[in-house]
Formats: C-alpha cells, structure tokens, sequence
C-alpha cells in the first residue's frame, strides 16, 4: 500500500529512538529528552481535582483557549515579556508549542517554500517544515552558536517566508542578545517575512544573560510570532500546553488549522494549567539555582576531557559536545547506551553534519544521579573516543 513519499523524507525522530535503546537497556541513566526533574506546582494538581463534576467540562470549549487561562498568559505576556496583546497581537492555546509551530507553518507557506533555521536547528521543526512539503534552508552560526546576520540575509530568496529563533536555544544552549534579536526581526520586516521565535526556554538563563522578546519591539506585530510552552517551567511536558502570539490578521486562517486539528485544547490540562500559572513564574526560578550548580557540575566534568570541545553557553539546559573522532555520532549515542548505560542524542538530528557532535541535557538530573550520570559518560567518551 501506498506511503508518503513527504513523510518518508522526513527523518525519524530520534527520540523514540533513543528511547527504545534506553528501554532495552535497563539502568541507563538518559541525558537524552529535554524535561526537568521537578514537578508541576501542587496548585495546578489542585485545580483538576474535581473536574468533571460539572456538565459544562465535558463540552467542547473555545478553539482560542479557556477564557480564565488566556487573561492568566495576557497579564504574564504584558509583565514579563512586555507584549501589549491588544497592540495586533491574538493570543490561542496549543497542545504544546511543537502543534503551535505545526500549526502557524500551514497558514503561513504553500509547498516549495523556504523557512530559514540557523544551526543547530530544534528537529522537531525542521520535520514540521519537511512535512509540508517545504524547504528547511539551514543557515550557520559562530563558533559560539550565535546568529550571523549577513549569513541570514545571504539566504533570503524570493521563497523565503520565515526566520525561526529559538533563545534560549535548543540544542546548543545559546541566548541570543537582545540586539540580535531585534536585527533579525528588522530583516523580516524587511523583506516581508515572518520572524518566528521560540521562547519554550525563556526562564532558563544563568549569569548575566537575559531573555528578550521579538514581539515587544514596537511595529513588529505583523510580522513576529512567538511560540511558549509549560513543558519545562512548570515540569508540564506531559500534558501538553503551550501558546502562541500572532499576528492578529493570520487568525482567521489559524482557526481552520485549530478547529480541523483540535478543535480545542484538552480542558482538563488548561485548567491544569490556569492553577500553575496563578503559582507564576517564581516556581520555575525558584528551581534555577540547582539546575545551575548541576550545569557548573556536568561543565566542569566534560571541559577537560581530550578530544572533546565545549561551549559553555548560558541558558536552557542543553550542552553541545564537539568530539574529535572519526565515530559516527548516531553509532557513539547507541554504544554509549549500550555499553555504558548513559544516553544523549546525536548532533546529527540538529543538522549538525560535519563532525561528531551530542546534545547533553542536564534537566533532569538530581544532586544523586548527578555524579553516576558524569562518571559514566566520562568513561563512555574515553573509551570510545
């Protein structure tokens, strides 16, 4: 029987498949999916501990989102990232901020055309891209994973609808400064594209380094979509709900995708949802200083290693491992598994193609993991390496 030959192009994901060989190898500790060791607040357990006593939550609900939810993300949007949502904007929940990119590429492109991704890009879009029979043009960055303007602008073509930013970024862990951000979003207007950004990580930062928001730039509402996730602020990654700032003219044409895809985000989750939100974004800072010492812990670990390059970005919690080997990286994250029960996932399915590269992420490790997780993957990379 007949398959798509555009999916069949598309790469597999590599989750699942770590995943699989971590299953089929008990006691593997996994450095591999990107998720928190912390829990939802108790607040949002509290708020769906009677739900389903009323009629009225059994219903279908808004294809937009739950009304209480939406003044929540409003109120935090205005304080925390100074988006004035009633300057343009149109705000709807998703089932996550992987179905909000899916959903905002169908009513922005038509087959055959480009979506710029600076690498390393999150793969996970660069199948979104893929699946609609589009182009994903990989652009790259510095030696720091930074952007490089010129190399953004060289890749703009008469098919070119988006620029992607992902700050804090996934894979690499870069943030990208505020005035990076801003020249990219000026290039899109530019040229009459969207700048899409992906902020899934924006409470993830360490140092000095700050978060910035392309949609607070004035004038930039009609070209700037902004994508946001509970997954990992509020140890949410299970039940699905993140958020999308658009452009208040692509709505129409976002609520067939919704209404035909959805129909409405799970109620139960967005009421989960309601009661992290009211806990706010305290609950997620709160836990940043154990996360940076573990990041200071697995930095410190993995620097001095022969043959293996690290930039010590400053947000998410995700390092990026250059080896000096001649290994397929694909083969060193099996045999790693495998042999030395530690999984991460290969540089390969961030496009990262020339060289040996592994994501390591470090949020879900806790102070007792922590050292069995680095002793192994020391052990792992000098053996292997």
């Amino acid at each position: 029987m007949h398959i798509s030959q555009t999916i069949n192009a598309v790469q597999a994901p590599i989750i699942p498949i770590i995943g699989e060989w971590v299953r089929n190898t008990p006691g593997t500790l996994s450095l591999g999916q990107g998720m928190v060791a912390y829990p939802p607040p108790e607040a949002a357990l509290q708020a769906i501990r009677d739900f389903g006593s009323q009629p009225g939550q059994h219903l279908y609900g808004s294809p937009l989102g739950y009304a209480p939810l939406l003044e929540l993300i409003t109120t935090k949007l205005q304080t925390e990232n100074t988006i004035d949502t009633s300057q343009g904007y149109q705000v709807m929940v998703t089932a996550g901020s992987n179905m909000a990119f899916l959903n905002v590429l169908r009513v922005i492109v038509d087959p055959g055309d480009e979506i710029i991704l600076p690498l390393p890009y999150y793969f996970n879009q660069e199948m979104a891209v893929r699946m609609l029979n589009c182009v994903p043009v990989a652009v790259p960055t510095d030696s720091q994973y930074q952007l490089q303007l010129d190399a953004l602008r060289a890749a703009i073509t008469e098919k070119t609808r988006a620029i992607v930013t992902i700050s804090p970024n996934n894979p690499s862990g870069a943030v990208y400064p505020e005035a990076a951000l801003r020249a990219v979003n000026q290039l899109c207007k530019e040229h009459g594209l969207y700048h899409i950004s992906d902020e899934a990580y924006e409470y993830f930062t360490y140092g000095i380094a700050q978060h910035f928001s392309p949609a607070s730039i004035a004038g930039a509402a009609a070209h700037t979509i902004s994508l946001y996730s509970l997954s990992k602020a509020y140890g949410f990654a299970s039940w699905r709900i993140g958020y999308v700032v658009l452009p208040e003219a692509l709505l129409p044409a976002l609520l067939k995708v919704q209404d035909t895809n959805l129909i409405c985000p799970p109620l139960i989750t967005q009421y989960a949802a309601v009661g992290a939100m009211q806990t706010g974004s305290a609950y997620c800072k709160n836990q940043l200083m154990q996360l940076a010492n573990i990041r200071q812990q697995v930095t410190d670990a993995l620097q001095g290693l022969p043959g293996v390059t690290l930039i010590a970005t400053d947000g998410a919690f995700y390092l990026l491992l250059k080896l000096d080997t001649q290994r397929n990286d694909l083969q060193l994250a099996k045999a790693l598994i495998s042999e030395f029960k530690i999984a991460v996932i290969p540089g390969c399915a961030f496009g990262l193609q020339n060289g040996c590269y592994l994501r390591v992420s470090y949020g879900m490790l806790d102070e007792e993991k922590l050292p069995i997780a680095l002793q192994r993957l020391q052990a792992g990379l000098l053996a292997l390496c």
